[in-house]
């Protein structure tokens, strides 16, 4: 089974107890579950992982990305200003995709641009977890015109 990578950056550990209102009441761990049944009905694996730490981020894509097919991720404050999770990224080669649970394009001036998200294929914002379903659909069927392409 293909694999993709599934990141959440700072305070996305909070989930549940942190601002429902913006970013809905689910945990992380439900936000996973949510996002791997998902994954496993387009025959995908999920690996999770989360930090607050952006070193660790850049770790663990340069590690994990050599064994997988695409990327999740939503970096939380790291969107804003990591040019180190933008170049892992980037340096993956990997299909990916960036996502919001809130809509910054409508919060605070500073939240509204993501450097991260130019390193992405595609940019989902404001659907909450719907947004994540959302993502593995998109890197379904980037992954098979990819496929049908190279083989046609």
């Amino acid at each position: 089974m293909d694999k993709i990578l599934l990141i959440h950056g700072a305070n996305l550990n909070f989930l549940g107890k942190r601002n429902p209102e913006l970013y809905g009441d689910l945990t992380l761990a439900e936000l996973v579950n949510i996002t791997k049944i998902e994954a496993e009905i387009c025959n995908f694996e999920i690996v999770d992982y989360q930090s607050n730490h952006e070193g660790d981020i850049v770790d663990f894509l340069q590690v994990e990305s050599l064994k997988s097919v695409g990327i999740i991720i939503n970096p939380g404050a790291f969107s804003h200003y990591s040019y180190a999770i933008y170049d892992a990224l980037l340096d993956t080669s990997l299909p990916t995709i960036e996502v919001h649970l809130s809509n910054i394009e409508k919060r605070e001036v500073w939240r509204r641009k993501s450097v991260t998200a130019q390193a992405c294929i595609g940019i989902i914002c404001g659907k909450k977890e719907l947004g994540y379903k959302e993502a593995i659909r998109i890197l379904e069927d980037h992954l098979q015109s990819v496929r049908s392409t190279s083989i046609g």
